[in-house]
Formats: C-alpha cells, structure tokens, sequence
C-alpha cells in the first residue's frame, strides 16, 4: 500500500473518529487504535504513536470550539483531574513499552490492550445504560486519583481517552452528560501530550513514518471541529445515544481482532 492510499485510509478513520470522539467525550483513539489494528499496515506503537497525535490536536480543537459554544469549564477542577492525568500518561507509556519489551511477540501486548479496552466499554456501557449511582466526591485528592486512572489508562490502551472517561467522571463527580465529556476532552489533552513528550524522550519521533501527520493532523483538526459544532446542538440524551452506539461498535470490533490474534 503506497504512503498516500495509506494516508487517505487514515484521514478518513480519523475525521470519522474524532467527530465521534468529540461527541461523545470518548477521544477518537478508542475508534482509531481498533480500525488501524484491523487494517494491519503498523505495529503496536506506531498505532499509539498516530492514535496519540489525532487525539492530542482534536482535544485542542474541540475545547476551543467548546469554550466558544459557551461551555463553563470550573477550571480549578479540570486542572486537577488534568494534572493526575499527565502524570498516568507517563505511566501508561511506559507500561505499554514494558510490555512491548518483555512479552514474547506484539501479539501478547495487543491482547491486553484489547482485552482491557473490552473491559473498560462494558463498564462505560453499563453505567451509561442502567441508572447507577453518582458520588459527588469534592477533594483535590479524588480529582488528582480520577485523572491518574484516566491518563494510565489512556496511554497503555493506546485510545485516548475513552468511554471510561465519561463513565468515571460521572459516577465520582456526579457529572451530567455533556458536561463529563468536556472534562474527558480536557484529560486526553494531557494524557496524551504526556505520552508524546515521553516518546520524543525516549524512542524519539524518527522511527515513524512521520509523513503519515501531513494527513492525521488535518483530519483531527477536521473531526475536532465538527465533533464539537455537532456537541453543541446535541441534547444531553442523544450525546448518551451517540456514546452507547459507539461503545457497541467498538466492542465488536475489538472482540473481532482479539479473535484474529488467538486464532
């Protein structure tokens, strides 16, 4: 497959990806990283590589359009949560490279990426789908420990952000919808910036085919932009509908390719 068939393959998923991702508050990556394995063209970190990036300028974009719509964001809140969230961005990286390193093959790495991606969707999809309880938890303390969940979880998964974003802001924080997905937008900003600052430290960036981010980066731009416009003519119950569709999709997706790596 030449550099721009590939490059167009992306920049359709990613557009794609990240308005749904932005609807939803789940990132595109938790789309991105299961297509792109499907596709079968990269290795476990390039995948996370140009998950990463998508997500990392759709998040900027999208808060933008966000804040422009009229979204009050309590910044004190998000700061926090954010906070935690870079500091489990650099975890999870490193975690997922432990795993590239110590495991016998990629293959083992990509299972347990998609076997605790399965396990993160049915949660999301559970408590989005049944009336579940909500904490309302207000210390610094929770708001640094939910973004620390948040951002390991994201890097190791390769996603994101994710639907357990959304569903974990609103069981600790007693969070609508809508507002949730804000929150989960601005912790991918972080979790992933981490994420990249952790491979320009290590591996650095010359080992990808950085020619493929002429095509990601206009596209997250794109998906960022019209996932945050159609955000904000969505009520709160169809941004609910939009994230459990999603969440579906994905499970299937990743039930399938984790089907192909045992077979």
């Amino acid at each position: 497959m030449t550099i721009g068939i590939l490059g167009m393959l992306y920049f359709m998923i990613i557009v794609l990806a990240n308005t749904i991702g932005a609807i939803s508050g789940m990132g595109g990556g938790v789309i991105i990283k299961p297509i792109f394995d499907l596709v079968g063209v990269h290795q476990v970190a390039e995948i996370s590589f140009y998950a990463a990036v998508a997500v990392f300028v759709m998040s900027i974009v999208s808060t933008y359009r966000q804040v422009q719509n009229g979204i009050k964001i309590a910044w004190r809140f998000a700061a926090w949560v954010s906070f935690g969230a870079v500091i489990g961005g650099f975890v999870g990286t490193a975690l997922l490279d432990w795993f590239i390193l110590r495991l016998p093959n990629e293959g083992y790495a990509k299972l347990i990426q998609i076997g605790l991606t399965i396990v993160t969707l049915l949660f999301a999809f559970v408590y989005t789908k049944y009336d579940r309880p909500k904490l309302s938890l207000q210390h610094v303390g929770w708001y640094v420990l939910c973004g620390f969940i948040l951002g390991t979880l994201a890097s190791l998964l390769g996603i994101g952000g994710g639907p357990i974003n959304v569903s974990l802001l609103m069981l600790l924080f007693a969070l609508p919808m809508k507002d949730a997905t804000v929150y989960s937008i601005c912790t991918i900003f972080f979790s992933q910036l981490a994420k990249l600052i952790s491979i320009g430290l290590t591996s650095g960036f010359a080992i990808f085919d950085l020619r493929l981010l002429l095509f990601v980066i206009p596209a997250a731009i794109i998906g960022g932009f019209l996932g945050a416009k159609l955000s904000g003519l969505l009520s709160s119950d169809k941004v609910t509908i939009v994230f459990q569709m999603v969440i579906l999709f994905v499970l299937l997706i990743n039930i399938y390719n984790g089907l192909v790596l045992i077979l």
